[in-house]
Order: C-alpha cells, then sequence, then structure tokens
C-alpha cells in the first residue's frame, strides 16, 4: 500500500536530533532545526514513511502518468498539498476519553464563586460523572470512545493516552479500560491506557479502605487485565495527599506499572517533587509546582506536562508558567485534559492557549503537542510519533495555510485540511 504526498508546503518534522527524548529550550521554536522548506513529497509504504525528498522526484517516479488532479493512480494514493505545510500528527498525552454524563451546569456554580472543591462537595464533579458512567455497558462505553476518538482525529489528534477514573471500583474502571482497548483497535487513533482509579474518593467507602481496595483488589486486576500501562494519582489537598500517592504509586510500581501523576493543580502541594523521587514519566498540571521542583523534576526526567485549557473553563488569569521552562531547558508538553469539566478535545485550541495567554512561540508550542508528548509513551526510535521521518508511522496533518504557525492561530477554527494517521487518510 503506498501513498504520495505531493507539492508539499512547509514540514514541521520535529525529527532534529534524538527523537527518543524531546526537545528542550531553544531548540524547540527554531525553524532551521524543526521544518522542511517547501517543494518536498512524501512517500508512505505500509503505514511507514520512506521517502522525504523533492515532489517532482517522486511524481516522475512513482506517479508518471498522473493528470494533476485525481487523488489516485494506479494502487497509489494521492494527496496534493498545494502548497500548504505539513506538521506531525498531535500527541494527546492527557485525557479522560471515556466517562458519559452532563456537567455543563457546573459553570453557573463557578460563576457564584464556587470552587471545584465546594462543587464536588455538593454532589457535582468527578462524583456526578462517577454515577453516570457506572450504569454503561462496555458496549455503551465503547460507542462513546469511538465518537470522541473520531471527534480528536478531525481535529488532527493520531496518538492519545486515556485514562480510566469515572468508575472508582474494580468492576467499573476494568470496564473503562477494556472499552479504550476496543477504541484503540477499532480507531485509526493510536490509543493508550492509564488506570487513574486513585481519581476520587467513592461516596460509599471512607479514603483508607478504598486505598486498601485499590492496593489489595484493583492493581492486581488491571494487571491481570494486561492494558493501562501506567496508574495515575490526583494528588491534591482534599483527593490523595502526597503519602497516599506515594503508597499507591509504590504498589502500583511493583506489580509492573509506570506512573504519570496529577499534580499541583491548585497549591504547590510538593506533588512535583513526589513525581521526580517517584521515577514518574509525567506530571500533569503542574500550575503551581515551584521551581525548585520543576529543576528537580527534570533533573529526573519527568515530564512537565501542562493543561491550559483547565484554567481556562475555570475562568483563571493565572495561566502556567510555561515559558520558564524554555527559558530553563525543562522538558515540557501540553495537552488537552479532555474531560466533563474541560470539555474540548482540541489541540490547537490548548496551542492557542499556550502562545495566546502563556507566552511561547507556536513552533515551541508545536513541539510540545508533538514529538515531546510522544516521548512519554512510546520509547523505541521505529515506533516514534509526533515526528515526520524516514522509517517512522507516516501520521501527520496538512494545513489549510502554507505556513506551520497557523497551526494554533484560529482557536475555535479547525486548521486541518487532511489527516495521515499510521498511513491511512483519514481526513
Amino acid at each position: 500500500m503506498r501513498t504520495v504526498v505531493v507539492n508539499a508546503g512547509e514540514i514541521a518534522h520535529m525529527s532534529h536530533g534524538d527523537i527518543t527524548k524531546p526537545l528542550i529550550g531553544q531548540d524547540m521554536g527554531d525553524k532551521d532545526l524543526n521544518i522542511h522548506s517547501k517543494g518536498l513529497g512524501i512517500l508512505i509504504e505500509d503505514g511507514l514513511i520512506s521517502s522525504i525528498t523533492d515532489s517532482g522526484e517522486l511524481v516522475s517516479e512513482f506517479l508518471p502518468s498522473w493528470d494533476g488532479n485525481s487523488e489516485k493512480s494506479g494502487n497509489i494514493d494521492i494527496i496534493d498539498a498545494k502548497g500548504r505545510a505539513i506538521i506531525p500528527g498531535f500527541v494527546d498525552s492527557h485525557t479522560h476519553l471515556i466517562w458519559r454524563g452532563d456537567r455543563s451546569n457546573e459553570m453557573a456554580l463557578r460563576q457564584k464563586g464556587l470552587t471545584y472543591s465546594e462543587i464536588s462537595k455538593l454532589g457535582g464533579g468527578i462524583s456526578k460523572t462517577v454515577g453516570s458512567t457506572r450504569n454503561c455497558s462496555i458496549q455503551e462505553l465503547v460507542d462513546i470512545g469511538l465518537q470522541r476518538a473520531e471527534t480528536a482525529l478531525k481535529l488532527g489528534t493520531t496518538t492519545m493516552e486515556a485514562k480510566s477514573g469515572y468508575g472508582l471500583n474494580a468492576e467499573a474502571e476494568l470496564a473503562i479500560l477494556e472499552a479504550t482497548s476496543q477504541v484503540n483497535h477499532q480507531s485509526p487513533c493510536d490509543i493508550h491506557a492509564t488506570w487513574l482509579g486513585a481519581h476520587d474518593i467513592p461516596r460509599d467507602k471512607s479514603k483508607e479502605d478504598y486505598i486498601e481496595e485499590i492496593i489489595n483488589v484493583q492493581l492486581p486486576m488491571v494487571v491481570d487485565q494486561g492494558i493501562a500501562k501506567w496508574a495515575d494519582v490526583f494528588c491534591e489537598p482534599g483527593w490523595f495527599t502526597t503519602e497516599e500517592t506515594i503508597e499507591i504509586i509504590g504498589a502500583s510500581r511493583e506489580m509492573g506499572l509506570g506512573s504519570r501523576i496529577h499534580v499541583d493543580e491548585f497549591v504547590d502541594s510538593g506533588g512535583l517533587a513526589i513525581a521526580a523521587e517517584l521515577g514518574s514519566i509525567s506530571a500533569d498540571h503542574v500550575a503551581k509546582s515551584s521551581e525548585e521542583s520543576r529543576a528537580l523534576s527534570d533533573k529526573s526526567g519527568v515530564m512537565q506536562t501542562f493543561l491550559p485549557g483547565t484554567q481556562y473553563v475555570m475562568g483563571m488569569t493565572d495561566f502556567p508558567p510555561i515559558k520558564k521552562c524554555i527559558d530553563n531547558s525543562w522538558a515540557f508538553s501540553i495537552a488537552t485534559d479532555f474531560n466533563p469539566n474541560c470539555n474540548s478535545i482540541s489541540m490547537p485550541f490548548v496551542g492557542s492557549l499556550a502562545t495566546h495567554r502563556c507566552g511561547i512561540d507556536p513552533i515551541s508550542a508545536l513541539a510540545a503537542s508533538t514529538r515531546n508528548p510522544s516521548t512519554t509513551i512510546v520509547n523505541e526510535e521505529s515506533a516514534a510519533r509526533g515526528i515526520i521521518s524516514l522509517n517512522c508511522p507516516a501520521s501527520f496533518n496538512i494545513l489549510n495555510s502554507e505556513k506551520v504557525e497557523s497551526w494554533c492561530q484560529s482557536p475555535g477554527m479547525n486548521p486541518i485540511s487532511h489527516t495521515v494517521a499510521n498511513g491511512h487518510i483519514v481526513k
């Protein structure tokens, strides 16, 4: 199976240096390092990129009788980029993909001055979504996940991480993970599962009893199921303390799971430093983390993953200090945090927030949306996502514009013209 992309504009390959490691500092936004000039084409064979070369040469070799308009020549699919820019498929490394319910009423409560914690105590928040999600069959969860994965693909996301966390008991958490696995197999989007049973405390259990259930019941069953790659904990005052997080992640690590942790969303509770101590692959939110914790986590190889959509929907004006990571050459990513409260699965929107509200340039924001998060999900060079490089999976987006920077400059609109996921034209 072959596909040829011709007449490309700029190609943001993002493949400078060791592709198994994130881009950092000024290298993130360096156009000379990260972008090919216009005039190239891409040859895809069996889902992999086999050539990036002069567009005319590809036409001469593979499409000698092409009329310049057709989308197929023999058994070869053709995409004419018509001078438009090409960027890697987005890697959304923090989503809560599968849940059921509607919490749109919480916006009015926030506007009345109620905090996230206060809304939760009134019966809203995570617990409300848990009640709706527990009543779903696995097939219903799969249908929900497929619909959302399709939406993400249309917005350019070709790889994502997906958490459980809206079951809060063994049966429901395993059902969400099973549904996630089925969605992964049925969707062109690559989906990688994380167990997040430690998302909240179920209303029918004490925290002590629930942590015991997590360690002695849920985690062993999750490991036996073999779907989740990582464990996650919502490490925040009012939910799980740093000590409890250490206990849970320590147990999951002994069972063979990696970890990604929610930390320091509302206050600096030392969660990022704990993630460094635990060797987590990623620490997410990190909005309030100290500079000392950021430096420590970077030294320990922890990816700081910022979720500016959360601050946006909460009506906050103090957006995360993402630019400090560039200034200090600390590795970081950005992601959607798609969930019932932050109900957007659009990476271009998150990129817009990163540029317009957090002050980073569009090319750095692109690195933080593609290559950098990919390094927390896959670590084999041949399987690398978030780049456009020889012998790597062909997952990329053709923009509506000739300029790479346009990918995050039109909030509320879709900047994507075509999407290819693992060699398949999906848009």
